[in-house]
């Protein structure tokens, strides 16, 4: 019998400090009205704390997850971390995580997909499972996206906020866990959401500095017809594949990085609002933490045998899909 990695706990972190739209008037040229109605965050939670970084984070969402699944930190062999905003250049935050955690036995790296990162990193963790590599495996998806933001510029600092969630990848033969995948990459989408500087090939100078190219640049409207097209494509595209009944399809988990993405998506879709989970009201957009963050805030809800679809769409531009059948 084919083995499958099932997801068997998942947990997350998001800082205490609520960054609200109230507060953000007080910052710049906008309103509540303004934000809710354009992207439909009405908060967000920024990690204040001096000199935590997204390792921080990560490692509070896996010591929960290791304590939930009553999983022994010697037990893990592999650690991968999906992140944009590492605490340093190098060495990996994976590594920085293991440290903190004490899992002397794994190794581990980082991926970097943008908000695409943490289904591209739960794909290749399953492929250590699948072949027997390996037989306990933790994804994170972190991001600290407010060392990233310019706070006076509007279309970037209403939507962005601070987060992590991790889950466990164990063996499964009973059909239930990851299913199918579909993942795309185009880079053609370069120049309309990326950081202009900071990589060896424009490199940190004061003029760089100066000109705030460390900051998350993007075009809005050409991100949102993007984002919205592949997703309705890929989702379609793994539901043929699969040969599945939408109507069969207990829930669409959407990155959130756009309540009007997420609506628009599901309209053209006839996705029923029940089966959308929504986070990014309370969050923002959290980026490779999106997805774990909606699985963990409504673990609850989830049933064993639940047929769910994660689809993601980030900068790139990356895009993709994920079927998974809930194990727990």
């Amino acid at each position: 019998m084919k083995i499958q990695a099932v997801i068997k706990g998942i947990h997350g972190y998001i800082p205490k400090y609520i960054l609200s739209n109230f507060k953000l008037e007080k910052i710049i040229n906008t309103t509540n009205e303004w934000i809710k109605s354009r992207t439909g965050v009405e908060e967000r939670r920024v990690l204040k704390n001096k000199n935590q970084g997204s390792s921080f984070m990560g490692t509070k969402a896996v010591i929960g997850l290791l304590k939930k699944t009553k999983t022994k930190v010697k037990d893990i062999d592999l650690i991968i971390c999906a992140t944009i905003t590492p605490d340093l250049i190098f060495p990996s935050t994976a590594s920085i995580i293991s440290n903190k955690i004490k899992a002397i036995n794994a190794f581990g790296y980082d991926i970097n997909s943008a908000c695409s990162g943490f289904l591209f990193a739960m794909i290749t963790g399953s492929q250590f499972i699948e072949t027997k590599k390996y037989k306990k495996i933790i994804i994170i998806g972190v991001d600290k996206m407010s060392n990233i933001i310019d706070y006076k510029d509007r279309s970037t600092c209403v939507i962005f906020g601070d987060g992590a969630g991790a889950v466990l990848l164990e063996a499964n033969k009973n059909n239930f866990g990851i299913i199918d995948s579909i993942l795309k990459i185009d880079g053609k989408g370069k120049k309309y959401l990326y950081q202009k500087a900071g990589g060896s090939a424009n490199p940190t100078s004061y003029k760089t500095i100066l000109n705030k190219e460390h900051y998350v640049y993007q075009y809005g409207k050409i991100i949102f017809k993007a984002a919205v097209n592949s997703l309705i494509k890929i989702i379609n595209e793994i539901i043929k594949k699969n040969k599945i009944n939408k109507n069969n399809i207990n829930f669409f988990i959407l990155h959130q990085a756009n309540k009007r993405i997420i609506e628009t998506v599901s309209k053209k879709i006839s996705i029923k609002k029940r089966k959308t989970i929504i986070t990014i009201d309370k969050f923002g957009n959290t980026t490779n933490a999106t997805i774990p963050i909606c699985l963990w805030k409504y673990e609850k809800k989830l049933k064993k045998n639940d047929k769910i679809i994660l689809s993601v769409f980030g900068a790139g531009f990356s895009w993709g899909s994920v079927y998974i059948k809930w194990g727990y």
